[in-house]
């Protein structure tokens, strides 16, 4: 650049970019729409091959027999395969089963995922799912020794640690629930919620239903909330980016 007189002016100086913004709550964050979006897909491909997904990602009992006196005669029972602990929470036995879980994901997920960022919910809610798998895996392997083989499927697990984060961020939150139609502090709701699995699994009330999975994910939950507050690495923060 030159003056009036031909002279090399001075450069104007550059102006900062202006500050980003921090992103605000999203009512469908990254992770929620990515595991809605999984699970829907892996549901559809359920109604193609499902029993190959069942055979080979389902969580199935340690130890099983290598056969099964089944109504169509003798069968094969697939073996644990240590993917399995993840896998299974993204297959589900039915259309009411992926629309509660889903929809419980959606209702308390959004709020933690706003809360702690994508990062932090993401881990969170795998290592529900795989804490959830391992409470099972005890519980079914005692089961298969009994003669009783079966194989678990579901996001119940981590459905239900996220549920017990939302208890623990958002305790005084009012809950409605739909049967009664009341309202509920959160925190109730939660124990409630996890006195009434405890005492379903011990009785064996509501029998295929994985109750020691839903309690293993929330207990999972709790140990890992309380080891971040510990550490000092868990802060509540303002909704945005991790």
């Amino acid at each position: 650049m030159q003056d009036w007189e031909g002279r090399a002016a001075p450069e104007p100086p550059q102006q900062p970019p202006p500050p980003r913004r921090p992103a605000g709550p999203s009512m469908l964050p990254p992770v929620i729409l990515t595991l809605l979006i999984i699970n829907g897909a892996v549901f559809l491909a359920q109604g193609v091959m499902g029993q190959w997904l069942l055979a080979n990602f389902a969580l199935w009992p340690l130890g099983a027999s290598d056969a099964l006196m089944t109504r169509l005669g003798l069968g094969d029972v697939p073996s644990f395969q240590v993917w399995q602990l993840l896998t299974y929470g993204f297959l589900h036995g039915g259309t009411l089963h992926i629309a509660v879980n889903m929809f419980a994901l959606w209702m308390f997920g959004v709020a933690l995922e706003n809360l702690w960022g994508s990062r932090r919910f993401a881990f969170y809610f795998l290592f529900c799912v795989i804490g959830a798998g391992l409470i099972q895996l005890v519980v079914a392997t005692n089961a298969a020794a009994d003669g009783s083989v079966y194989p678990t499927v579901g996001a119940s697990g981590g459905v239900f640690g996220i549920l017990l984060g939302f208890g623990m961020m958002f305790p005084n939150q009012r809950i409605m629930l739909l049967i009664p139609p009341i309202p509920m502090k959160a925190k109730y709701f939660v124990v409630a919620y996890g006195a009434f699995e405890l005492w379903a699994g011990v009785t064996g009330s509501l029998s295929g239903i994985a109750h020691f999975a839903h309690l293993g994910g929330m207990v999972f939950g709790l140990l890992l909330i309380l080891y971040w507050r510990k550490t000092g690495s868990f802060i509540k923060r303002r909704p945005g980016p991790f």
